[in-house]
């Protein structure tokens, strides 16, 4: 059973700006700490923002306030400005968890940037 949906990625130039989506069932969305995360190439996957309920957000400090996780009553968004070629990865929504990731992934939508 899908749980979460990401979608928005693609194939972007740097410097330029892209808007991830999450969909989530409504239980989750409601009561799970959210957020996402992201695998380069070769690499593990790492923290790209982390949210929970009193409002709380932990930015990786890659982000460098380029990145800027947000939602809605329906979805979890990540605006990504300024990209870099070395943003290029698989991101993924990831729920319930905060200080670490929580079980819940999605299947991951894939964003990658030219130079």
């Amino acid at each position: 059973q899908v749980q979460l949906v990401e979608s928005g990625g693609g194939l972007v130039q740097a410097g330029k700006s892209l808007t991830l989506s999450c969909t989530a069932s409504e239980t989750i969305f409601r009561f799970m700490p959210m957020g996402w995360y992201r695998q380069a190439p070769g690499k593990q996957r790492e923290l790209v923002a982390a949210g929970r309920g009193d409002g709380t957000i932990n930015y990786a400090d890659f982000t460098k306030g380029r990145f800027t996780m947000s939602r809605d009553s329906a979805k979890l968004y990540l605006q990504m400005n300024s990209l870099e070629p070395e943003d290029t990865a698989v991101y993924y929504c990831n729920a319930g968890g905060f200080g670490n990731p929580g079980p819940l992934w999605g299947q991951g939508t894939p964003v990658t940037v030219s130079s």
